[in-house]
């Protein structure tokens, strides 16, 4: 099957990282040069104005680009994801951060593994989101969505949190505990994997709920269909805990609150470059050893 050729590329990437600024400038003139068009996010456009590139937000790329191209590590991405999975626009990851699970291409194969997928040469993935919504009464309070998962947390207060959880309609427990992780199979190697949780590959239609210090010594990881409604609803009234997705600013919570998160109706279009395998990416980003036996 004839892939996809891109030749009206947006670029995205932290304007306060001089690495990224450094990475961008690279990129932009290897674009030029394989005669693309370039629009970058506005946010970095101010960051290279000698540059004299259109900018544009990123609703604009997702209406009007064939690719966007993140610089930045996993957490830029994230941020790309959730602005940009409405448009079903292809994204590619530039590492310049730290894990880079999503992010794969390393700063000095810049030119060398995006010519191979300007030449059409790359593999697509297909990644949810979740989508999340807080309820008082029948308020709605705030929303969110998330590519690696939605967390409950305490906040500042040092107290636990008493809370009841429900998957599509049925009782599950109630929990005391720290908080409780709501991830993707694509998050299950970020904050879900450091709280005891599984690592899920990415194709998996699931998601895991990992108790965060839970109360008992019996709450474990458990995973449900992706396709589940979760809702988690507040019992404790000592502690106004938070709620974030992708560690993005939070909404405060009060007793009886419930937050209800379900899988988002689009998803993420994920490109990389000829050769990216998850279970390498997992030996090189989490230590694995290359073989049995391996001193590495």
């Amino acid at each position: 099957m004839t892939q996809d050729k891109f030749r009206l590329i947006g670029l995205i990437a932290r304007s306060e990282s001089e690495q990224a600024l450094y990475s961008m400038r690279q990129l932009i003139h290897f674009l030029h040069g394989r005669d693309c068009t370039v629009i970058l996010e506005r946010s970095i456009a101010d960051s290279l104005p000698e540059m004299g590139l259109q900018a544009a937000s990123a609703a604009q790329m997702g209406d009007s680009c064939d690719l966007v191209i993140v610089i930045g590590g996993d957490g830029s991405l994230l941020g790309a994801a959730r602005a940009l999975a409405r448009y079903d626009i292809p994204v590619l990851g530039i590492n310049r951060g730290h894990l880079g699970f999503l992010t794969d291409i390393l700063p000095s194969e810049i030119e060398s593994r995006v010519g191979q997928v300007l030449d059409g040469d790359y593999t697509t993935e297909r990644r949810f989101l979740l989508d999340m919504e807080v309820r008082r009464g029948k308020t709605v309070m705030g929303e969110g969505s998330a590519l690696n998962d939605v967390v409950l947390l305490s906040g500042d207060s040092v107290h636990m949190i008493d809370f009841e959880l429900t998957i599509d309609g049925h009782f599950v427990y109630a929990q005391r505990s720290d908080g409780l992780i709501v991830s993707t199979p694509t998050g299950s190697t970020a904050y879900a994997l450091s709280g005891g949780g599984p690592i899920m590959h990415p194709r998996l239609n699931a998601m895991v709920m990992v108790p965060l210090n839970p109360h008992t010594l019996t709450s474990r990881p458990l995973v449900v269909d992706g396709d589940s409604e979760i809702k988690i609803k507040i019992t404790t009234e000592k502690v106004n805990p938070l709620v974030s997705c992708d560690g993005t600013a939070g909404i405060r919570l009060k007793v009886d609150d419930v937050i209800a998160i379900r899988k988002k109706p689009h998803r993420l279009q994920l490109i990389h470059p000829p050769g990216h395998d998850f279970y390498q990416a997992c030996r090189s980003k989490l230590g694995w050893s290359t073989r049995p036996g391996d001193g590495n």
